[in-house]
């Protein structure tokens, strides 16, 4: 993720159908013009490839299928990362007549706005057809404010957007751009995608989520297997995002960190909730073979080291916020390096006089 900013284009077809609709419908195919950090035509195995990949995206995209058939109408982990983003439009005395809204927890994002941004039209991708057609059923038996938004639905891939430059006000991504083998290209497709004066709202899980079970996890592994493999991806710490703003050339940077502890009766059923938000290991490096021993053992471990009194077993979710703007003249910006007419020093006297 090194090298210098290559555009490349393609043009990509994207396919949007029913899952549960008997009648066939209509393709609708979109070109774009995508943007990728890193490409190197003598290693990339395609047109148009991270040089280094650390996810399967198609498994991803199956487990996202498969978490639309799980998902649980109200998750209150997810509501509240969903909620807590939104909150920061509340914020903004700008509006957003057209937003653009990422995979992850979008089904979430789209429940929960309530006016909030004043969106006119709102464009909701994800890479899971599934779940674009699970959100275009629940934005179909929704009965409030929300029905005022014009929505339309697209299967596509965060690291190739297919979204034309400058044609949206507002980006928002809950949970879901951690899963991107090049981010920081996925955030400067982003901000491409902006019009001038545009903001991007993101959430990612960062590099204390899950910290139980990694624990648990390798513990066991050095018990029964006496040694370890990757069973839980690898995620962007908290000192990385700002950088990852900076880089992707947005201004007004902002980078918070929320904390989330969720119990559970036992591993199971976190496992199970993993599953269900689509959060599950999609490492091109994984072990696809977990011994039933190991896994017990995972458990057993889990409970042992941090069950609490009542039974249950907690689980940390460290959730990045990151808020970034496309440039506009109208925005502050730092004075020139050097125009000061006062030093510190003159401050500081100033004060210690005072005192």
């Amino acid at each position: 993720m090194r090298g210098t900013l290559s555009m490349c284009q393609r043009t990509s077809q994207l396919l949007l159908r029913g899952r549960r609709r008997a009648t066939k419908e209509t393709y609708t195919f979109i070109p774009s013009i995508s943007y990728c950090t890193n490409i190197d035509n003598n290693t990339i195995d395609g047109p148009q490839s991270p040089r280094v990949k650390i996810f399967d995206r198609e498994l991803k995209r199956k487990q996202r299928d498969r978490a639309a058939w799980l998902m649980r109408p109200s998750d209150p982990f997810v509501d509240a990362v969903a909620d807590n983003l939104l909150d920061r439009l509340e914020d903004c005395k700008k509006t957003f007549p057209t937003a653009l809204c990422l995979g992850g927890s979008s089904e979430a994002v789209r429940r929960l706005l309530r006016g909030r941004g004043s969106i006119e039209k709102l464009i909701m991708m994800d890479t899971s057809n599934d779940m674009v057609q699970l959100c275009k059923d629940a934005d179909a038996a929704q009965q409030d404010s929300n029905q005022n938004i014009e929505t339309s639905f697209v299967v596509g891939d965060e690291e190739f957007l297919p979204i034309k430059e400058s044609s949206v006000d507002l980006v928002i991504s809950c949970l879901g751009l951690h899963w991107t083998n090049d981010l920081p290209g996925a955030m400067i497709q982003c901000k491409l995608a902006l019009k001038p004066d545009g903001l991007f709202l993101a959430a990612i899980l960062g590099g204390e989520t899950l910290k139980e079970l990694r624990i648990a996890c390798t513990v066991a592994q050095m018990e029964r297997e006496g040694g370890i493999s990757p069973r839980i991806s690898p995620l962007a710490q908290v000192r990385d995002a700002g950088n990852l703003l900076t880089r992707a050339g947005f201004t007004l940077p902002g980078v918070d960190v929320d904390e989330y502890v969720v119990r559970y009766s036992n591993a199971l059923e976190l496992i199970e909730h993993l599953r269900a938000m689509g959060e599950t290991n999609a490492l091109l490096q994984r072990n696809n073979v977990l011994k039933r021993e190991t896994a017990l053992a995972t458990a057993a471990i889990y409970d042992s080291m941090f069950a609490a009194e009542d039974g249950t077993i907690p689980a940390t979710f460290q959730v990045i916020f990151m808020t970034g703007w496309r440039e506009h003249p109208s925005q502050q910006k730092a004075k020139r390096r050097g125009s000061a007419t006062i030093s510190f020093d003159d401050i500081q006297k100033q004060f210690s006089s005072d005192s």
